[in-house]
């Protein structure tokens, strides 16, 4: 989709967060059948980190990225009208953004929580943009984090070595029109595919015979679950049609893009899609070997990263999908529009 604005659009710094305790795959090899040639062979992971501080959690790690996003744009919290939280792993069931809020001193910022698992982040940049893009703000923080450890089976081999914590930040700001950086998107939901990786919630009945007013239905969340070969399928085969259809809409050929950032979650799928476009490799932007899936966070901190190591030069375009569970999966196509 080609948006339409009354003004510009432009993410003007990144910041990150990882937490600091790292499990290398030879350590996971301890605790379930597998091998460090086995998981890099498969999924292209070497290692991740998880969040095991009992004084930390997802409000830490996102806090801390967004503190690095502020300082990279030089500018106070105070500055931020908008937080957007992009996470499927809150530290509360009714959303995180406000502790954000809080925690970074973003007094004047409206907060809330946006759930779309791995697209999450894309989703977050597209709908920061119609904010900024219509009028409604001028500053808007995006936070993509995620802490999917304490929802995994640790002694399931086919999730257990995936998935990390993490949390990447980015600052998008408005500009004059002729600046704008966010150039279209493309999104898609398939629901009737859900089941394929989801948190799925276990109802266990309660019979209380003393008052029939309390035979609810009450449970908790299980463990996340994946159909790795039906994911990878889905992913390998819609990723590219959203990022062509994108691509033809604002009349750019795939070999004039500068960088394909894909989320993290499997490096075949990142040079499947890739081959399916025409793209070469050189042109991928990838972490995963450090970090894992990390989810909503995947996409921010390998931005920030790839901005760190000077990778990405004033004008060059980038085209970032997300796609995970919801099914859901998304485009945008920005512009990098900052020296």
């Amino acid at each position: 989709m080609v948006l339409s604005i009354l003004q510009g659009a432009r993410i003007l710094a990144t910041g990150s967060a990882v937490p600091d305790l790292c499990i290398k795959n030879e350590e996971l090899s301890q605790i379930v059948n597998t091998s460090n040639e086995w998981i890099v062979n498969r999924t292209g992971i070497k290692e991740r980190r998880i969040l095991n501080n009992k004084d930390e959690s997802i409000i830490t790690l996102a806090s801390l990225a967004s503190i690095k996003a502020l300082k990279n744009a030089s500018m106070k919290p105070s500055d931020i009208d908008l937080i957007i939280l992009a996470t499927s792993s809150p530290n509360d069931l009714f959303g995180s953004a406000a502790q954000v809020q809080a925690k970074i001193g973003a007094n004047r910022a409206v907060a809330f929580d946006l759930t779309a698992a791995c697209s999450g982040f894309v989703l977050s940049i597209i709908t920061a943009a119609q904010f900024i893009q219509n009028g409604s703000y001028n500053n808007i923080l995006i936070v993509g984090a995620d802490v999917l450890s304490k929802w995994i089976d640790w002694s399931d081999r086919s999730t257990c070595i995936l998935f990390g914590d993490g949390a990447g930040a980015v600052i998008m700001q408005s500009c004059a029109k002729e600046d704008n950086g966010i150039l279209g998107f493309q999104l898609n939901t398939n629901g009737k595919e859900a089941h394929q990786l989801s948190i799925p919630y276990k109802k266990n009945e309660i019979n209380n015979k003393k008052n029939d007013l309390l035979n609810i239905n009450q449970g908790q969340f299980e463990h996340l679950y994946m159909n790795g070969k039906e994911v990878y399928k889905f992913a390998v085969s819609q990723v590219p049609i959203s990022i062509l259809k994108c691509l033809k809409s604002l009349n750019i050929l795939p070999e004039n893009i500068q960088w394909l950032l894909l989320h993290q979650a499997n490096e075949r799928i990142l040079h499947a899609v890739a081959n399916r476009l025409s793209i070469t490799s050189n042109k991928i932007i990838s972490n995963l070997n450090k970090y894992g899936n990390t989810s909503a966070a995947s996409i921010p901190i390998a931005l920030d990263e790839a901005l760190k190591d000077k990778k990405i030069k004033k004008d060059d375009i980038i085209v970032i999908s997300g796609f995970g569970a919801g099914l859901t999966w998304g485009t945008v196509v920005i512009q990098w529009k900052c020296s």
